[in-house]
């Protein structure tokens, strides 16, 4: 597999591991979330941030398969800092509930991923009673990162170290409906794709990033907003996508961009 290996100007390849991209960073003091931190990408990102210090909130609706994650952390890096949250992103109440647990804890928050998501599933609705793709990929992190904003802008401020908010997108973005993204047939199902509506919300990410970019830009405030896609990655995104799940010629890869 020779193509993934050839680096590129930032000196890694698609094949380079996060511990490799990380190698050398002591982000002691940091404090992260990372959604959907129970498996996949997310597990791997909260134990790579863990290793390098950071203070890891893993925040998920799969509480069981979190701890074991957690345990699992502490058992490779046993001064780790590693805190497990309960979020919801299908519903509004729980991202509330989750932001406000968070704010009243007093801790700075440096870094926010905004990795979790379902992918290409039957149509279905949230307990909001809105299209469950649209409601978890995007709806839900929007609302976390506005309740999370300020607490950001403060870490920053009285830190003086710049903060970063990621937004895992994907490719699939560009494979949306013809019309962009349906706000008026969200919730119908007669005009349901699993896949376009999947595109449709990775379309929200990116929107929802770059406008918020550009806002945080122009306030002067040191926070950087960037989404990324995440590669082919084999993970549990999968399971309502047979064709995928299991096939041996996907690269498995971590990407992180900033400005």
């Amino acid at each position: 597999m020779w193509p993934f290996k050839r680096r590129g100007v930032s000196g890694f390849s698609w094949s380079s591991t996060a511990e490799e991209v990380t190698l050398g960073i002591d982000a002691t003091g940091l404090t992260a979330i990372v959604t959907g931190a129970s498996s996949g990408i997310g597990a791997e990102t909260a134990r790579v941030l863990a290793l390098r210090g950071v203070h890891v909130i893993m925040a998920v609706i799969d509480m069981m398969d979190a701890f074991n994650v957690k345990d699992s952390i502490l058992k490779q890096f046993p001064t780790a800092k590693v805190d497990v949250m309960k979020l919801d992103l299908s519903s509004m109440a729980s991202v509330h509930h989750f932001a406000d647990q968070f704010n009243s804890t007093s801790l700075p928050l440096n870094i926010l991923i905004n990795n979790a998501g379902i992918c290409a599933c039957p149509f279905m609705l949230s307990k909001d009673n809105i299209e469950l793709q649209f409601a978890i990929n995007y709806l839900g992190h929007f609302l976390l990162t506005n309740l999370l904003l300020e607490n950001m802008k403060k870490t920053a401020r009285e830190s003086k170290i710049q903060g970063r908010i990621i937004n895992v997108s994907s490719m699939g973005h560009r494979f949306t409906y013809p019309n962009g993204i349906l706000f008026d047939k969200l919730n119908d199902p007669s005009s349901y794709s699993n896949w376009r509506a999947y595109g449709q919300s990775k379309l929200a990410n990116i929107l929802h990033v770059n406008e918020l970019a550009r806002r945080l830009k122009e306030d002067g405030v040191d926070i950087t907003a960037n989404s990324l896609h995440p590669g082919a990655t084999v993970t549990n995104i999968y399971l309502q996508s047979p064709l995928l799940t299991g096939n041996p010629y996907i690269s498995v890869t971590l990407w992180f961009t900033s400005d």
